[in-house]
């Protein structure tokens, strides 16, 4: 691999490694220092649910602005932020500057999320674009597994303020990493003239591309049913495991170890062998319906893994077939906010997920909020199936 493709992929690494830390560490702490559950989970949903409300926004500005800036700006001010909050955290105590500098952090992610999506279609013309985003997943998977290890490691010898800084060097490291990679790379990207109107317009152009696009449409419906599952299986493994097949912290650790190295194996395989998209989108949504159905039907934890481990492992690949499918058909000027749209309601189904699990599992147990999700998984995919069906049809007797 050449050696400005090998820093733009190690900066995307150390950012996501950084990330989870920060993700993992802010409930651990809220939890150590009140010994409360829901104020470990309140402190959760307060660092994730910035990230997801500002993809629209982050979309819009990588159109506006120069995508490699904001990328550089994303990573080096989470550095600053990290240090500005411990000196407040020095100065004033309490962990709420922990929880502050998460939810910002979380903002700053998402925006070197779109940018990195924006430049990535244009900066590596060695490769096709279904490898490309392999290769980048890869790094990204194997930073988000890493992250949380790491910083359990780093708990055992060091205060939680001193992994904070830590995590401040990890994104400086990513900002020197990329600027290695802008200094070997002698890409530049185009830049598109933006719609005159209103910081509405944007957003009214974004949805118009996904009213007036089938495709969008369905891959949108597609994402859905897929986050249907995701976010079910997320919610409920640990109570699967743990709860209802008795099994031990330790395997259900394993498990998820086991999840990310298949991840990494899948991604790996797709950057080595080209697949059709059609191919690579049936093949991992029918993975991850027969996955969810196993999961939801298991009767001992062996069966449940294998269900797990398809779902897991099939919810890259069909990541792989939808952002091919969005940077063939959206047009690039529009690129960054039509995406960032498209990822805020992609993503809107996990939380609801998770939503469905706490407010169904009493009435219908744990099994049964699993197979209400896949079935309204199933019936997306079937009902999108049959309308490329018969648009086909339509247009052969055309």
């Amino acid at each position: 691999m050449r050696t400005d493709y090998l820093a733009f992929f190690l900066s995307l690494f150390l950012s996501r490694l950084a990330d989870q830390v920060l993700l993992f560490l802010v409930p651990l702490v809220v939890f150590q220092t009140t010994q409360s559950a829901s104020l470990a989970g309140l402190a959760f949903f307060a660092e994730t649910l910035p990230r997801f409300l500002a993809f629209p926004v982050c979309g819009v500005l990588c159109d506006k602005y120069p995508p490699i800036r904001l990328l550089q700006i994303s990573q080096l001010y989470r550095a600053l932020i990290c240090l500005v909050a411990m000196a407040l955290y020095g100065a004033f105590g309490g962990i709420y500057w922990l929880i502050l500098l998460s939810a910002v952090c979380g903002i700053l992610t998402t925006q070197g999320i779109m940018a990195r999506e924006v430049v990535m279609p244009h900066i590596f013309p060695d490769y096709h674009y279904g490898k490309t985003l392999s290769y980048s997943q890869i790094a990204d998977q194997t930073g988000l597994v890493l992250g949380p290890v790491l910083a359990a490691l780093a708990l055992e010898v060091i205060p939680w303020w001193g992994v904070v800084l830590g995590v401040a060097l990890v994104f400086v490291a990513a900002d020197l990493t990329m600027r290695v990679w802008q200094y070997k790379s002698e890409v530049t990207l185009q830049r598109f003239e933006q719609h005159p109107g209103t910081w509405t317009q944007p957003l009214k152009i974004a949805i118009g591309h996904i009213l007036r696009l089938a495709e969008l449409k369905k891959i949108i419906l597609l994402a859905i049913g897929v986050n249907l599952i995701v976010g079910v299986t997320l919610a409920s493994s640990a109570a699967m495991v743990i709860g209802s097949f008795g099994e031990t912290k330790d395997f259900y650790a394993g498990l998820q170890a086991a999840g990310a190295l298949l991840t990494i194996a899948i991604l790996y395989l797709l950057a080595r062998v080209s697949l059709s998209l059609k191919l690579l989108g049936s093949m991992s949504y029918i993975a991850l319906l027969l996955g969810a159905f196993i999961t939801a039907t298991s009767a001992c934890s062996e069966v449940y893994v294998v269900g797990f481990l398809l779902i897991v492992g099939f919810d890259k690949m069909f990541n792989v077939y939808m952002r091919s499918i969005r940077q063939r058909i959206i047009p690039a000027r529009d690129f960054g906010k039509t995406v960032g749209v498209i990822t805020l309601l992609n993503n809107l189904s996990q939380p609801l997920a998770g939503l469905l699990v706490g407010a169904f599992t009493a009435p219908i147990g744990l099994r049964g909020v699993i197979l209400v999700n896949t079935l309204a998984a199933g019936l997306l995919g079937v009902g999108v199936a049959t309308v490329v069906k018969f648009r086909l049809a339509t247009a052969v007797e055309r």
